[in-house]
């Protein structure tokens, strides 16, 4: 289920990724709220990539899915 919700968040913040060239990819959740993404595409060799992973893509999936307690980079 907690997977299922953080798929469909991500599915939200793609498109603003692939507007910049990049895009979004999710590897695994984990029962205690870690999820882990992969980058790719322009975002996957930006350098503000971590930047845009924590205060992006973290802080919209917090909201989202209050499970979340961190997202991390696979």
């Amino acid at each position: 289920m907690l997977k299922e919700l953080v798929n469909t968040a991500i599915q939200d913040v793609r498109p603003s990724l692939q507007a910049d060239g990049g895009d979004i990819e999710l590897v695994s959740v984990t029962e205690d709220g870690i999820v882990k993404v992969r980058l790719t595409g322009a975002c996957g060799s930006c350098p503000y990539s971590l930047m845009t992973l924590k205060q992006g893509v973290e802080s919209y999936l917090k909201k989202v899915v209050p499970a979340v307690k961190e997202v991390q980079q696979a």
